[in-house]
């Protein structure tokens, strides 16, 4: 609950506020638990007053039980599902982009992670007609290859031009430029203040290692929570302002089998292995593994004869499907929609 302040609720005034203040009340917390005979006693305020004031706070910072047939009532009129514009990827993410949810992708160098991120910006600003905040942290956003994709999806040059004024690029190379703009954002949206073309559906993190892994490790105790507190903004952004978050994680060079994937080698996202059980983890530790919602990992194909641009996306967690699932997919084959994007809205 918050602190006590004049006008946080009708009938407390700065005198009242300084008075309790002096008696170590400065929350709401403070003043609805204690003895309010006692405070009116040490104060010299009015018993009567002081439970109006409590009925009040009670009333205004209380939390009220909902069931779940009510929860998920409102689940389905806010939550809309954003195709990829990739139908293998939309397969495993059960249709596609959730608003409100926070979609972790990982990989190896190589295995294809911008180029999902990039097909995605391009078919929510053209096919889906939103806007995308795409925030890139480690100079790997070309203005040429989203061009490129979104000439594979329509030769009109308007619409090209359209797609790509849906797309607002913000580069932010330090964990703190990254909080300032996905602060930025929640401010705007909060106070109503829209982008020129609407509101933004999708943000991507392009990627979130490259400003978080510098931070963890060595005398750098402040790592974690800096990383923490970035967790807590992603989620918080989805939840309270109905977007999709689509985050991007790359790998340490350590080569690993996915048992998941039979007959692939191949660098996973951010793995280390566990020095007890001696099984792979992520290694951003166990406070990030609960941030995304669902989690895909891209892999090279390495079986004979597969093409350089096969890969193969596995399903490692999801609140819909079973994990384990995986799709072969060919990432060259990415700048022409695999299915008509549709902006799916109010189902589950």
């Amino acid at each position: 609950m918050g602190v006590l302040r004049a006008g946080l609720c009708p009938g407390l005034t700065e005198d009242m506020v300084q008075l309790l203040r002096s008696r170590g009340i400065k929350t709401v917390v403070d003043l609805v638990s204690a003895d309010l005979e006692e405070v009116a006693l040490k104060c010299g305020l009015s018993y009567k007053a002081l439970v109006a004031l409590r009925r009040v706070l009670l009333a205004q910072f209380s939390a009220f039980p909902f069931n779940g047939a009510d929860l998920y009532e409102e689940l389905k009129t806010s939550t809309a599902i954003l195709s990829t514009g990739i139908g293998s990827l939309d397969k495993l993410l059960d249709a596609g982009l959730y608003t409100g949810e926070v979609t972790e992708i990982a990989g190896g160098p190589g295995s294809g992670k911008t180029q999902v991120c990039l097909c995605v910006a391009a078919n929510v600003a053209h096919g889906l007609q939103q806007n995308v905040l795409y925030i890139d942290s480690n100079g790997g956003l070309t203005a040429s290859r989203i061009l490129q994709l979104l000439q594979a999806r329509t030769p009109d040059e308007e619409e090209q031009a359209g797609a790509l004024q849906r797309i607002h690029v913000v580069h932010a190379f330090d964990i703190f430029q990254m909080l300032d703009v996905l602060q930025d954002l929640r401010g705007t949206v909060t106070q109503q203040v829209n982008l020129s073309s609407g509101t933004v559906k999708v943000v991507v993190v392009d990627s979130v290692t490259a400003v978080v892994s510098p931070l963890l490790g060595g005398q750098q105790r402040e790592g974690l929570a800096l990383m923490m507190q970035l967790a807590q903004e992603l989620k918080t952004l989805a939840q309270d302002l109905g977007v999709a978050v689509l985050v991007r994680k790359w790998a340490w060079p350590v080569v690993l089998v996915v048992p998941l994937i039979p007959g692939l080698h191949q660098v996973t996202n951010h793995m280390t292995r566990d020095r007890d059980s001696g099984k792979f983890k992520p290694a951003l530790g166990r406070s990030w593994s609960f941030v995304p919602s669902t989690r895909i990992v891209l892999a090279i194909g390495e079986e004979a004869g597969a093409p350089g641009s096969q890969r193969t996306v596995c399903l490692t967690k999801s609140p819909r499907l079973p994990t384990g699932f995986q799709e072969t997919v060919d990432i060259g084959t990415w700048g022409t929609p695999e299915q008509s994007p549709v902006l799916q809205g109010d189902q589950m």
